[in-house]
C-alpha cells in the first residue's frame, strides 16, 4: 500500500474510535478499559502492519484483551 491510503486508512480509524467513545458512558469500568485496549489495538496492528485487514483485526484482538484483564484487575 502507498502512504497516502495508509494515512486514509489510519484517518479512518481514528475517526471510528473516536465516535464510539461517546457510547462509553454506560459501560463498566472493564468494559471501557476492553474497548479502549481493542481500539488502540487495532491502531498499532495497521500502523504495524502497514494496514493490512488481518494487522487490524490481530491488534484489536490483543489490545481487546488486554484491556479485559487490566480492567478486571482494576488496575488503571
Amino acid at each position: 500500500m502507498n502512504t497516502i491510503h495508509n494515512r486514509i486508512v489510519l484517518a479512518a480509524i481514528a475517526l471510528a474510535a473516536l465516535g464510539t467513545l461517546g457510547a462509553c458512558s454506560n459501560m463498566s469500568r472493564q468494559g471501557q478499559d476492553t474497548a479502549l485496549g481493542a481500539g488502540t489495538g487495532a491502531v498499532g496492528g495497521a500502523v504495524l502492519t502497514g494496514g493490512s485487514a488481518a494487522g487490524v483485526i490481530g491488534g484489536a484482538a490483543v489490545g481487546g484483551l488486554i484491556g479485559h484483564e487490566v480492567g478486571k484487575s482494576g488496575q488503571r
